[in-house]
Order: C-alpha cells, then sequence, then structure tokens
C-alpha cells in the first residue's frame, strides 16, 4: 500500500472524527467573539497576520520539494481540528481543549503551524460558534504561533539531549498545548486587569483557573501524539529511526 493511501486513510479517519465529536456548546478555551477590547484585538490581529505570510510561503516550500507531503500536511491540519475542537469540563467551570499542534512542529517544524492551525480556528469560528473572527488574532498567537513555537524549542532540545523518540513527542505536545494556555491566560490578564491589584494578579487569576485543569488534558494529548506518530512510522509514512529535527 502506497504512502499517499495510508496518509490519505488516516486523514478520512481524522476527519471523520471531527464531525462525531464536535462540541455542541461553543464555549470552550477559544476566546470567543467580541470578547476582547477592540485595541487587544487588533493588536493580536497585527501581530498574526506576518506569521501566516511566512507560514503560507514556507509550505509553499515544502510542497515544492516534495508534492508528497500535501497529504501528510493535510492529516496534521485534521489532526489540530478534531483536538481543538473538543469542548472537555474541567473543574473550575470552565473548559477547555487539546491543541493537535504537536504533530505538526515534529513533522514539519513549528512554521507549518499558523496556517495548519489558521485554518482550523477559521472554520470553528465560523461553523461552530467556537472563538470568532475578532479574536482569531489572539487564538492564533497563542495555538498556532507561540504554543508550537515553545514545543518546536523542547523538541529541539530531546534532539540534542538524545532522549528517545517517544519521550521527545511526548515533551513536544504537552509542552506545546500547556504554554497555549499560559498564553491565553496572559492575553486575557492584559485585556481585563484587576481594578484593584492591576495586571500580574488577573494574569495569576487566569493562570490558576485554566492552567490547573489543563495539565491532565495535556498529559493526554501528549500521550495521543505519541501514538498517532508510532502508526505514522508504522505505516512508513514517516522514518521514526531519522534524527530528532
Amino acid at each position: 500500500m502506497s504512502v499517499n493511501t495510508n496518509s490519505r486513510r488516516l486523514t478520512l479517519i481524522l476527519s471523520g472524527g471531527a464531525v462525531m465529536l464536535m462540541p455542541l456548546q461553543a464555549n470552550a478555551m477559544h476566546i470567543m467573539e467580541g470578547f476582547l477590547p477592540p485595541v487587544w484585538a487588533v493588536g493580536w490581529w497585527v501581530l498574526f497576520v506576518p506569521f501566516i505570510v511566512m507560514s503560507v510561503n514556507n509550505i509553499k516550500q515544502l510542497v515544492k520539494e516534495d508534492s508528497s507531503r500535501k497529504v501528510l500536511l493535510a492529516l496534521c491540519g485534521a489532526f489540530i481540528f478534531v483536538l481543538s475542537a473538543l469542548k472537555l469540563p474541567s473543574v473550575t467551570g470552565s473548559c477547555s481543549h487539546p491543541t493537535g499542534v504537536g504533530l505538526a512542529v515534529i513533522l514539519f517544524g513549528f512554521m507549518v503551524v499558523p496556517v495548519l492551525g489558521g485554518i482550523a480556528l477559521l472554520f470553528q469560528a465560523l461553523l461552530l460558534a467556537h472563538g470568532g473572527i475578532t479574536t482569531l488574532g489572539a487564538n492564533g498567537m497563542s495555538m498556532a504561533v507561540i504554543g508550537p513555537f515553545v514545543g518546536y524549542l523542547v523538541w529541539v532540545a530531546a534532539g540534542r539531549i538524545r532522549l528517545r523518540k517517544d519521550v521527545a513527542v511526548f515533551l513536544c505536545a504537552f509542552a506545546a498545548d500547556i504554554s497555549t494556555y499560559f498564553v491565553t491566560s496572559v492575553q486575557l490578564g492584559f485585556a481585563f486587569p484587576d481594578p484593584e491589584l492591576g495586571m500580574m494578579a488577573s494574569i495569576t487569576k487566569f493562570v490558576g483557573i485554566f492552567m490547573f485543569t489543563q495539565v491532565p488534558i495535556a498529559i493526554a494529548e501528549g500521550l495521543l501524539t505519541v501514538l498517532i506518530y508510532e502508526q505514522l512510522a508504522k505505516r512508513s509514512i514517516i522514518n521514526i529511526q531519522g534524527s530528532l529535527q
């Protein structure tokens, strides 16, 4: 069976999972439409757009070098969409979700994620009322830029100290997930400082709300990413014996 056939089969499975698992209510951790003050919504968009441009150029170069990568890129995009569309209740009364960006970071580097994550966030905002257009810049910076970048740093560091591949995959996905929620907490703290204690107190409050319950979700995402990575290797879609990026 060809690599493309295997990749398409996995993509269909993930896409089908998205339909079955998409949330019925859209109050998950993406910052919702209209929630941020205009100055912050515009500011995060201004920061996010250059990463979209660089990501498009990066993906074009990857596809130009090897057109067969398109299917694997689509699979990574489906993985991001499926996981980031899940709504998981937390003990704090809020909702959280995985991000799914670790797999793309491991296979292609973090610069493919602004486009893949941006597309997932756009479709969720338009079709699921999950997040929003005005807040897509903020959500994109946390989930599709800073989170993946932290995961990539962990992936590179794991390679340099020669950790086992499965451990490195887990740590990359875990770090990308948990750092996304830290960034979102900071974004909310910036936009809504505590009237008496200031911005840092507000950030601390949001971190306490979201980060505590995100840890088990990040662990679960790390384990799932390891399983998906190993399946790709077993199907000869990627070379698990290759060196860490």
